[in-house]
């Protein structure tokens, strides 16, 4: 009986090509082929580093049927290593489908530790890393990208994003929009690269930072979005009978915001309440 292969899910630089480990190096040399979500990018790293293993391309049009090939070679005793464009796989990249597929078959899949955008922003942006939420991409669609920052409003964890430059000046708008100008956050962008940059402040700073110059909206980005900071939570019943009567007559967002006001409450808290009195 033929012993199976391993796959092996291996980090690869997310700019700076020194950012690889030893382990690393040695497995991709070593294996029989190497999946790639771009063979054409991906020979450039190797090519840096001597490796002549064969590549094959893995990406998410043909994921479902290529895993199926390359678990056909695992079974018949091949090692594959997993790459992407640049980072863990399958964080916001592609692999998903494959190791589930190698676990379901029985096939030893083997993680090497190494870069990762998200981790790599996060240690250096100060804010809050005892508790944190990866959310990848926002929607691209308007709506959805609303409702997904809307239930960042009483988060008291930091939120972590990816974000493309032709999209990046709009969603930080958005949050100003639905979380608050005065939201800390921090837009952290070409990380590990030459022109790296750790832009923090206010939500609003942050979207004037990146409107001032075209050059602050290029490259890949990683927004990170402070947890919301806990203050008054008690409602008193004269506040949230104000809370119901507005909120027959205008927007939650904006019935939350003047019951506030009155108040002196929280308003992102008052909104959560509104939410709850709906469902």
């Amino acid at each position: 009986m033929i012993e199976s292969g391993t796959l092996f899910i291996v980090a690869t630089p997310i700019g700076n090509l020194e950012d690889i480990t030893l382990r690393a190096l040695r497995i991709l040399a070593e294996v029989d082929l190497i999946a790639a979500e771009d063979t054409r990018h991906s020979l450039r790293l190797l090519q840096h580093y001597d490796i002549s293993t064969r590549l094959t391309s893995l990406h998410d049009h043909n994921e479902s049927h290529r895993a199926k090939q390359l678990i056909e070679k695992l079974k018949l005793g091949e090692n594959i290593a997993l790459i992407s464009d640049a980072g863990t796989p399958l964080i916001s990249d592609p692999g998903y489908g494959l190791v589930s597929q190698c676990r379901d078959a029985g096939v030893n899949v083997v993680p090497l530790p190494g870069p990762c955008a998200a981790i790599t922003a996060l240690c250096a942006a100060g804010l809050a890393t005892d508790r944190f939420k990866f959310e990848g991409f926002l929607p691209v669609k308007a709506v959805a990208k609303q409702q997904a920052l809307q239930r960042l409003l009483i988060e008291t964890s930091t939120s972590v994003f990816y974000e493309s430059p032709r999209r990046v000046a709009d969603t930080v708008r958005q949050i100003v929009a639905e979380l608050g100008e005065d939201r800390q956050m921090v837009v952290a962008k070409e990380l590990t690269k030459t022109f790296e940059t750790f832009f923090s402040g206010s939500a609003q700073a942050c979207l004037s930072w990146l409107e001032a110059d075209a050059n602050h909206q290029r490259g890949e980005f990683v927004l990170m979005i402070a947890g919301e900071i806990q203050g008054q939570t008690d409602v008193s019943t004269d506040a949230l009978n104000l809370l119901k009567l507005l909120m027959k007559e205008l927007p939650l967002k904006k019935a939350a915001a003047v019951t506030a006001e009155q108040y002196n409450l929280k308003k992102n808290h008052l909104y959560q309440l509104g939410l709850e009195l709906k469902s």
